[in-house]
């Protein structure tokens, strides 16, 4: 009798066999001709060699499902278990949810220019997104990292921004480094912890899937196989900004947000935004999506704000 172990990594498997182990009984009736035994985070099954492929097969899709829906309930089970791979390819490309985050949470784009973002995203390696506060420019670019991520067509996701308030030089303040710099990228958790539960995100942080760093600490890196973005990027010098810009590694994608109305640099200081907007824009495999007032998400009163200062600053 042939025997193979399957490993689950970076799932709880409580939640992955369900209540009592209901998910692996309901496998076990699909594959009747099988023994499946289910230990801690392995799965060992015992049976022909023809069977034990397409339970691996059938396993994997659940795996994918659970990973992107963050359950698994006995209905797609038994989809997943019963249809055939165009089904699955079909109801994948008709899917315009780019996330399900925490509590069955759907995370789309929700406006044009969002969308456009994402339909960018699937041409591009590498995509400017500018536009003022609220636009929900970081939180789509997050969810299109997350998504590449459950989708494995990257290996981590790198966040970072300027920590322009402290000049980048975090020594002075108290407790560790994850302390001194928890502030500044208090944006980022908040996009993250929207889309991935609380124990696989701290997971994925311990273990580097997920680095949040401040923009020094991306000094003589070659990111490769990464979904990177910056945030911010209106507070980043030149040298910053092309330091930044030729990180980019193989197999990586690079997303750019900022708002070069909230520039916090010193005055004489020229937003490397700015700059490489103007330098790249003609660059095929380079996109640039700008977003405006009607892309703003948050209270209404918020695009009554940046429309007032518009049209101040244009006096």
């Amino acid at each position: 009798m042939n025997e193979r172990t399957i490993e689950l990594t970076e799932i709880n498997p409580k939640d992955f066999f369900g209540t009592q182990n209901s998910n692996i009984k309901q496998l076990k009736k699909y594959f009747p001709k099988l023994k499946i035994v289910a230990r801690g985070n392995k799965i060992k099954i015992y049976g022909e060699e023809e069977l034990l492929d397409e339970f691996e097969k059938r396993l994997q899709m659940l795996i994918n499902y659970f990973n992107r829906y963050n359950k698994l309930d006995e209905n797609s089970i038994e989809r997943l278990l019963t249809e055939n791979e165009s089904e699955t390819k079909k109801s994948k490309s008709s899917d315009d949810v780019l996330v399900h985050g925490v509590s069955g949470r759907l995370i789309k784009a929700q406006t044009a220019n969002q969308r456009k973002m994402v339909t960018s995203m699937n041409t591009n390696d590498m995509l400017f997104a500018v536009g003022p506060a609220g636009t929900g420019k970081t939180y789509t670019a997050v969810a299109l990292a997350v998504r590449a991520l459950k989708n494995k067509e990257v290996r981590k996701i790198i966040l970072t921004r300027p920590a322009v308030e402290a000049g980048e030089n975090l020594g002075f303040l108290p407790g560790d480094l994850k302390e001194k710099l928890d502030p500044y990228m208090q944006p980022l958790y908040d996009a993250l912890r929207d889309m991935i539960p609380h124990e696989k995100l701290d997971s994925y942080i311990e273990s580097g899937i997920i680095q949040i760093a401040p923009l020094a600490f991306m000094r003589g890196r070659t990111l490769d196989n990464a979904f990177v973005i910056l945030d911010e990027a209106q507070n980043t010098t030149h040298g910053q900004m092309k330091m930044f810009l030729t990180r980019m590694g193989k197999s990586a994608k690079f997303i750019i947000t900022g708002d070069p109305g909230q520039i916090d640099l010193p005055r004489k200081q020229i937003s490397g935004l700015k700059e490489a907007l103007l330098a790249l824009k003609n660059i095929s495999g380079i996109g640039m999506i700008y977003l405006d007032d009607k892309d703003v998400m948050r209270n209404k009163l918020v695009k009554k704000i940046i429309t007032a200062f518009k049209s101040i600053e244009t006096e």
